[in-house]
């Protein structure tokens, strides 16, 4: 027999909790999934349904509604995997005795190949910071952790120096989910680092930002939009004309590693992939090695 539930204040709060605690989920993915459990409500308020206790019908109609105008098929797996969230806790919780998204199907997420910097492109990218500007060896030092761990931006805006073991050549890294996970510091990056740590110690820095590795000009902790900000401007001093994101980095860390020899599964583990399935996606090589490796490996091409 399902709970009664007390009020949707009430519920609300828990399914807060059950994803922050009991999930381990990030405060951006909460978010999104708080945003869209909303839209639900509305939708719910406005034709006379229980937003606990809907039919899988009525699921259906809202998610017609909802993907109206919405051609990504990002943006309609996440809401799909929203609402999926928001019922797998009211059944967890004993609130409703069946789930009526069970059966509610989205659409396949197609594999696209992530855009790749050259090595050539990535050194373009860290000779345009002017190194004479008051942030340039901050910007260097988070361009080689970017590029020269694979980080993805949420972990080095969140970094801490506490988690930083210069001396073990590893920083500690806290992905998604709250996971941890070590990470290899490179020789380039720790004389870079080092470097910034001289100039941060000249930087007045707020209370909340003492253990923050990088910050901005006034003493806070750099915000993501800062650095895709800052990678994007280095782009365009370089005369880089791809789409580039400091996830282009990460992307192109692990395709590098990868095309010099180095093991799937370590590639998966320095990036924090918890199924090797997403890490595959770096086994792509361009049209050029593709038209080498022809070349030089098939025996009709062999005198």
């Amino acid at each position: 027999m399902a709970k009664e539930i007390k009020s949707d204040t009430e519920l609300l709060r828990q399914y807060h909790t059950y994803l922050r605690l009991e999930r381990g989920y990030s405060p951006n993915t909460i978010e999104g999934y708080e945003m869209d459990l909303e839209k639900l409500r509305a939708y719910c308020k406005d034709h006379g349904i229980d937003f606990v206790k809907m039919s899988f019908d009525e699921l259906q109609e809202f998610i017609f509604e909802q993907f109206k105008g919405i051609q990504s098929e990002a943006t309609q797996a996440r809401i799909l995997a929203g609402i999926h969230s928001w019922f797998r806790f009211l059944l967890y919780k004993d609130f409703i005795e069946q789930d009526p998204s069970e059966l509610l199907e989205g659409p396949k997420k197609s594999k696209h190949l992530p855009t790749v910097l050259t090595l050539e492109e990535v050194n373009a990218m860290m000779a345009a910071i002017d190194l004479s500007s008051n942030e340039g060896h901050r910007n260097r030092a988070m361009m080689e952790m970017l590029y020269g761990s694979g980080l993805r931006v949420s972990e080095l805006v969140g970094l801490q120096l506490s988690h930083i073991y210069l001396n073990e050549h590893y920083m500690l890294i806290e992905g998604k989910g709250s996971k941890q996970r070590l990470v290899p510091l490179s020789p380039v990056a720790e004389e870079w680092f080092g470097y910034w740590m001289q100039e941060r110690s000249t930087w007045p820095l707020k209370p909340e930002s003492r253990d923050i590795a990088f910050v901005n000009r006034y003493g806070r902790p750099l915000t993501r939009a800062m650095v895709f900000t800052i990678v994007k401007r280095l782009c365009a001093e370089a005369g880089i004309t791809k789409t580039v994101s400091p996830h282009t980095l990460r992307h192109s860390f692990a395709t590098h590693l990868l095309q010099n020899g180095a093991d799937l599964r370590v590639i998966q583990q320095l990036l924090g992939h918890e199924d090797l399935a997403t890490t595959e996606i770096y086994t792509h090589l361009d049209v050029q090695d593709l038209r080498k490796a022809v070349l030089q490996c098939h025996p009709m091409n062999k005198e």
